[in-house]
């Protein structure tokens, strides 16, 4: 492997039809992958595949929204999905733990806060269930997949308050002043194919030491640059990978090789 998608997820429904030729389609290139649950059904799938394929890890737990009621999307759930999304889950650490035994499992997460669609009486919902898979974390002494969004300060407080562990910040989307909090508290930051088609987080990439930045896709969403108008998947993680080494006026090579060092030593890879 020479390139490591940080956060992807093709156990979801969007990769039913073609999951095995996506899945290799990126080892031909050198690129593992971090498949990333958001509901328990999703971390099952992610370590069943990880356990399949010697290039695939995993990781496991709550996404934020899917704590209440929230948002439908088909390309992860499916058609049936409604009816989960409906009633939300509450984040069950035994049940988690157990998937937590397969040496495959890396991280736990997508897990934090989202305040995005967020009905305000929802957000101590949220904050419950982040800090019991922080806690989780701390047990199995993993590192945390960190989802935020419009709520960096809230999530930088709980996880002062009861994080043992670090991890990573996905798809990290704030301003450099924010970064600095997370860098400051030994979180890295991975980026997606966003950088391709935008500028809006040049100085954190530009600032940010090398050592603490991961590449991620978040397949199948924001595919990157020249494949726009197509589903992402992990072999793009290459685009999102020459765009940091573009951003920083760096050798692609030298880049990759970071990135790569970076992705082994977080989430411990062997």
């Amino acid at each position: 492997m020479k390139y490591f998608d940080a956060h992807t997820h093709t156990n979801f429904v969007a990769y039913d039809e073609d999951r095995d030729a996506v899945i290799r389609r990126a080892k031909d290139v050198g690129v593992g992958m971090n498949i990333v649950g958001t509901q328990y059904d999703t971390s099952k799938a992610a370590v069943e595949l990880a356990e399949k394929y010697d290039h695939v890890y995993a990781t496991i737990g709550l996404h934020p929204i899917h704590t209440s009621r929230s948002y439908h999307d088909e390309k992860e759930l499916g058609e049936g999905g409604k009816e989960f999304t409906s009633r939300g889950e509450q984040f069950d650490a035994a049940r988690y733990e157990e998937l937590g035994k397969s040496k495959r499992v890396i991280a736990i997460g997508e897990c934090g806060l989202d305040y995005y669609r967020v009905d305000e009486s929802t957000k101590d919902v949220q904050i419950k269930n982040f800090v019991a898979q922080i806690e989780l974390a701390n047990s199995l002494g993993k590192p945390l997949m960190l989802h935020i969004r419009n709520a960096y300060d809230d999530a930088i407080e709980v996880i002062k308050a009861h994080a043992k562990v670090q991890g990573d910040v996905h798809f990290f989307a704030g301003d450099w002043d924010t970064a600095k909090k997370f860098l400051d508290i030994g979180f890295t930051l991975s980026f997606t194919g966003v950088l391709t088609f935008t500028h809006d987080y040049d100085e954190v990439v530009k600032n940010a030491p090398l050592d603490m930045l991961l590449s991620e896709t978040d397949a199948p969403y924001v595919t990157p640059t020249p494949h726009r108008g197509k589903r992402n998947e992990p072999a793009y993680v290459v685009e999102v990978v020459r765009a940091i080494a573009r951003i920083r006026d760096a050798g692609e090579a030298e880049v990759a090789e970071a990135l790569f060092a970076n992705a082994r030593r977080v989430f411990r890879l062997d």
